[in-house]
């Protein structure tokens, strides 16, 4: 642990154009990375771009659209950010230069609850109305589902079995975005999924930022990626968090430890996923403060 070098354990350094690729995983503070990225690409000068609001939110594509999609993100001029709901592209199979590929993670029960309230939220469904006026409203029933309640019934939405291949709506799987578009990548809770998970992370991704530690994630963006990332800490600390917080579900009831402790016998593999992605973060975090003291 005493020889790491942030030089090894940067990605930045593979990538073959100057654009970050955002391939950005719900309900774990993505919406607030994006705001830090908009304001941070007036403050460093560098093009911001996202995907139009979908009506329909595909994250899985065929090969014809991942290729569609390579070239979009390649067609802008760099420095540039490019900001999509989209499991892992790997731009190189399409001919195309490697990105700077970074993304967000967080604790995969706390963040399957979040996603449960947050598509029940009456705002959620306001702005949606507004976007989409021909979208039928959801059952109340459906609305006043308790999560607990849901677990504890055995209530179907709330089942998470080893394996399943069923929807992917409900984003369950964290694993995915960084998976990719195999089909290895699509039952829940598989070793397969995990390893190449894994791999792409390891492989391709110059920072994946935790959550629950946004001082050690901000910090490694700010020096894993200087070009963009300079400056963030104290855009976020002084601007973001403490006047514009975003995308906060005050509908959202506490969840006991008992249910999150069903919940998470079958998160195992998302578990360990996570896991392994803040102790790459806490490595390249470890590798800065030993290099600065040399």
């Amino acid at each position: 642990m005493t020889n790491l070098e942030p030089i090894r354990l940067n990605n930045t350094r593979k990538a073959q154009q100057n654009i970050i690729f955002f391939n950005r995983v719900p309900k774990v503070g993505s919406q607030t990375l994006m705001e830090l990225l908009r304001r941070l690409s007036m403050k460093n000068n560098f093009g911001f771009h996202q995907d139009a609001v979908q009506r329909v939110e595909t994250i899985r594509l065929p090969p014809d659209d991942q290729a569609d999609l390579s070239a979009l993100v390649s067609s802008y001029e760099p420095p540039g950010v490019f900001i999509k709901h989209v499991v892992f592209t790997n731009l190189s199979e399409y001919g195309y230069p490697e990105p700077i590929y970074i993304n967000m993670v967080r604790d995969p029960v706390e963040r399957v609850i979040s996603w449960y309230y947050y598509v029940r939220a009456p705002w959620y469904f306001v702005e949606r109305k507004i976007m989409f006026p021909d979208l039928p409203l959801p059952n109340p029933k459906w609305l006043k589902k308790d999560f607990e309640e849901c677990v504890l019934s055995g209530d179907r939405e709330c089942t998470y079995e080893a394996g399943e291949l069923r929807d992917v709506s409900d984003h369950r799987r964290q694993s995915m975005f960084f998976c990719g578009h195999h089909r290895d990548c699509l039952p829940f809770n598989s070793e397969g999924a995990l390893e190449k998970a894994k791999r792409a992370v390891e492989q391709h991704y110059a920072v994946v930022g935790v959550l629950e530690d946004l001082n050690t994630t901000l910090t490694v963006f700010e020096n894993y990626i200087p070009r963009f990332f300079k400056g963030a800490g104290n855009i976020y600390w002084n601007e973001i968090s403490r006047y514009n917080p975003i995308n906060k579900n005050s509908f959202k009831p506490p969840v006991s430890e008992k249910v999150k402790d069903i919940v998470r016998r079958n998160f195992t593999k998302e578990i360990e996923f996570f896991q392994f992605c803040k102790q790459r973060l806490n490595k390249q975090y470890l590798a800065l403060k030993l290099h600065n003291k040399k």
